[in-house]
């Protein structure tokens, strides 16, 4: 079991690091201050601001773009769209490039690696018709559109996605979708222009065949973003989270992806990775707030001692090290089974990382928090916004009881088996 690099991995990862230092950072603190700027004034947040766009068209120059593509399903696409070297990397080659994406809350979208438009084009890589492909997918890779994705409901629990109302029916050559969804990443972005949605199509169908992934573009009469959403006071502009209608939303039943009935199977395979690419950005999170911490507990003074020196602050940072490197090889080990036996042979893998990493950047945020005083929970420093982004993934892809219940079942069936048959 090998979790080294390849060259090819190492050299994008210190690149991506470096754009991110040199380019990135400097500019993430003036888009942050002139968003605070026009939401103080009562302007909209929302716009995406120019900087984003230069500093897309300098990542790309620099081929550091679309890099989540994954090996063996990139075809033409990482070639024509920017990608440096020209083909896709394995789950286990891009862990350390989302490691080092996740420091920075702008970076994902400046490299075109951001949630959920990884996920969406992946679906349409995989099971999209060259039509999809041509409308929908080279526009996401090209960064010309945004998209999101319409799954959560606000009406039941959607932890179990068998509850889901929302519908998805079919009516001759079309589809018709009504419902409402929230928690819907991507729709605040002024150039989201198509969503993902799921929905029922056929209740009578066995509990994982019923639903139906539809392509609905987003200026389609029938669609409405209700509102907006803040996670825990933040609104992670200029991506957002909302809530949406669709009332009597009429397409092509062409915009079905892969046929009726075929969303859960979609969703399995979109999942996988993604997870992989939630977790390792999750610890490049962690890394910048232990850094963070490291300095102002050595650089602040209190009682006539450094803040590392007082009430066992030197051990919390030291276990938060540990920590951090636990989930990395955690993480590692999940992307290296999936490349070996896809998203079925690591289900439990990563189902495990899914739990254990959010809660570990949860505890390594709260402490830099503490450790910051009252600044950390200021907008003077990332680390409430970034306590915000590890809490909402023990949500996010699934909450965490769903994925310790998936564990469970696999590590007990062996046993039930053997119960079963005495």
């Amino acid at each position: 079991m090998d979790f080294s690099s390849s060259e090819r991995s190492l050299d994008l990862t210190q690149r991506v690091r470096d754009f991110i230092d040199s380019d990135i950072e400097p500019a993430e603190r003036v888009i942050a201050a002139d968003v605070a700027a026009r939401r103080a004034a009562g302007e909209d947040p929302w716009p995406g601001h120019p900087l984003l766009k230069e500093l897309q068209g300098r990542a790309r120059e620099q081929g550091l773009w679309n890099l989540f593509l994954p090996a063996g399903h990139e075809g033409p696409y990482a070639a024509r769209f920017g990608t440096d070297g020209g083909a896709g990397l394995s789950n286990a080659d891009y862990a350390p490039i989302a490691e080092a994406m996740g420091r920075s809350f702008s970076a994902p979208l400046i490299f075109n690696c951001n949630a959920p438009d990884t996920g969406n084009m992946e679906v349409l890589l995989k099971y999209g018709t060259d039509e999809q492909k041509a409308q929908w997918l080279e526009p996401l890779l090209d960064g010309r559109i945004r998209s999101a994705f319409l799954m959560t409901e606000p009406g039941v629990a959607s932890s179990d996605a068998t509850n889901m109302e929302a519908s998805a029916v079919l009516d001759g050559d079309e589809v018709v979708l009504n419902g409402r969804k929230w928690w819907s990443t991507g729709v605040g972005n002024p150039d989201c222009k198509v969503a993902i949605f799921m929905g029922v199509t056929d209740p009578g169908a066995s509990r994982h065949a019923r639903h139906s992934m539809v392509l609905v573009p987003f200026d389609h009469p029938g669609v409405k973003v209700e509102r907006m959403l803040s996670a825990l006071g933040h609104h992670d502009e200029p991506i957002g989270h909302g809530e949406v209608s669709l009332t009597d939303v009429r397409l092509p039943a062409t915009n079905i992806i892969a046929g009726p009935g075929r969303a859960f199977e979609i969703a399995q395979g979109r999942l996988g990775p993604g997870r992989v690419h939630h977790c390792m950005r999750l610890i490049g999170l962690a890394e910048r707030a232990l850094e963070l911490a490291c300095e102002r507990a050595t650089t602040r003074v209190a009682f006539g001692k450094p803040i590392a020196n007082l009430g066992g602050n030197r051990e919390r940072l030291a276990h938060a090290r540990i920590a951090i490197n636990q989930a990395r090889l955690l993480v590692h080990h999940a992307a290296w089974k999936l490349d070996r036996e896809g998203s079925v042979g690591a289900l439990s893998e990563v189902s495990e990382i899914k739990v254990a990493v959010p809660q570990m950047a949860c505890d390594v945020i709260d402490m830099a928090i503490q450790i910051h005083g009252g600044a950390g929970m200021s907008e003077d420093f990332p680390l409430s916004a970034a306590y915000s982004n590890a809490r909402s993934l023990r949500l996010a892809d699934g909450p965490d009881e769903v994925h310790l219940g998936v564990i469970a079942r696999i590590l007990l069936h062996p046993y039930a088996e053997k119960a079963s048959r005495s």
